[in-house]
C-alpha cells in the first residue's frame, strides 16, 4: 500500500525548544510558587509529555498545588519571553521535509501542549500547516502509548499502512511502533540521548528524509504491524 500520510513529531524532530520550554518551566515555578527545581527537572522535560512532567514535578515537589493546565498555560506565557530572548532552532532538513510532503496528509503529533505547539509552528514556516494537531492535552496516555498517533490516524482516516512517522525520542518510536507505523528516527535532536534502535530507519538529519527514502523503506519492509 502507498503511503498516504506523514505523522510527525515536533520538539527535537522539527525544532529545537526543549530546554527554552524547561527554562520558562523554571521561571514559572519560581515566580509563582517560589520553587526553585533542579538541573535534572529542567532536563526531564526533553523528550517527554506533559503528562510526564507534570506528574515528575508534583513527586518531587509535595507543595505544588497547581493543575498541569495551569503550569502549562503559566510555561507557555513565559516561554514567550525565552523564546523572544534566544529564538528558534529549526532542525536541518525540517522546512524542506515540510515542503515536499505538503501534499499528502499530515499531523503533528506531540507531547507539548497545543498553545506550545502553536508558539513553534510560526517559526518554521508557511509548510508547517498540518491537517490536525493531537497534543498533550488531547490523549489520555502519553508516548510510548500509540494514542496519539492513533488519533492522528483516525482524524486523517488513514490505515497504520498507509503512514509513515517521524520521530527523535524512545517513547515516540515506541508510540509510532505501537501504532503499526513505519518508523524514521533523527539523529540531529536526540540531545536526550534517546536509545533509537527501535526505528525502522534512523537518519542524521531531516535533510536524508527523502521521497526515495520513503519508498526504500515501503520496498524493504512493506506493511508493517505493532509488536
Amino acid at each position: 500500500m502507498a503511503i498516504r500520510g506523514y505523522l510527525f513529531d515536533l520538539d527535537g524532530t522539527l525544532v529545537d525548544s526543549e530546554r527554552e520550554s524547561g527554562e520558562a518551566l523554571a521561571r514559572a515555578l519560581l515566580c509563582d510558587h517560589g520553587i526553585a527545581i533542579e538541573q535534572a527537572d529542567r532536563d526531564y522535560v526533553i523528550g517527554r509529555s506533559w503528562v510526564a512532567i507534570y506528574d515528575n514535578l508534583t513527586r518531587r515537589y509535595p507543595q505544588l498545588t497547581a493543575t498541569r493546565d495551569e503550569i502549562i498555560a503559566r510555561t507557555a506565557e513565559l516561554r514567550h519571553e525565552v523564546l523572544a530572548e534566544v529564538g528558534v532552532n529549526v532542525l536541518p532538513g525540517a522546512r524542506g521535509a515540510l515542503g515536499w510532503t505538503r501534499p499528502f496528509r499530515r499531523a503533528l503529533v506531540t507531547g507539548s501542549a497545543r498553545v506550545e505547539a502553536l508558539q513553534l509552528l510560526p517559526h518554521i514556516g508557511e509548510d508547517a500547516a498540518f491537517d490536525v494537531i493531537v497534543a498533550a492535552e488531547d490523549v489520555g496516555s502519553s508516548k510510548p502509548s500509540p494514542e496519539g498517533y492513533q488519533a492522528a490516524m483516525a482524524h486523517l482516516g488513514l490505515a497504520p499502512s498507509e503512514c509513515v512517522v517521524v520521530e527523535d525520542s524512545h517513547a515516540g518510536i515506541q508510540a509510532g511502533r505501537a501504532a503499526g507505523c513505519i518508523v524514521v528516527a533523527v539523529r540531529a535532536g536526540n540531545f536526550g540521548g534517546w536509545d533509537q534502535s527501535g526505528a525502522h530507519r534512523v537518519i542524521d538529519s531531516l535533510e536524508a528524509f527523502t521521497p526515495a527514502l520513503v519508498a526504500e523503506l515501503v520496498a524493504h519492509y512493506g506493511e508493517v504491524s505493532a509488536p
